[in-house]
C-alpha cells in the first residue's frame, strides 16, 4: 500500500472507489473499504450524522467548504 493520504492526491475518485460508496451508502454501512488502498472510509451519510465538520478533510465530507475551513480543514 502507498502512503496514506485521505483523498487520492488528484482529487478523482476511480470507478471502483465511487461504486463502493454507492454501495456502502445503499446497505447502510457507515464504513467502506477502499478497494484501491484497503482503507477503511467514512460514508456521507455517517459524516453527516455526527453534525459537524471535523476538519480532518475526509473523503465524502458533506460540508460546505467554508464549514471545513471554519472547522480547520488545512488548504488543499
Amino acid at each position: 500500500m502507498s502512503e496514506w493520504q485521505p483523498n487520492p492526491p488528484d482529487g478523482v475518485l476511480t470507478e471502483s472507489q465511487v461504486r463502493a460508496h454507492a454501495e456502502a451508502i445503499a446497505r447502510g454501512d457507515e464504513t467502506y473499504a477502499d478497494p484501491v488502498t484497503g482503507y477503511f472510509v467514512l460514508t456521507e451519510a455517517t459524516l453527516r450524522a455526527r453534525g459537524a465538520c471535523c476538519g480532518s478533510g475526509c473523503r465524502h465530507c458533506p460540508y460546505s467548504a467554508a464549514e471545513q475551513r471554519t472547522a480547520g480543514r488545512p488548504p488543499s
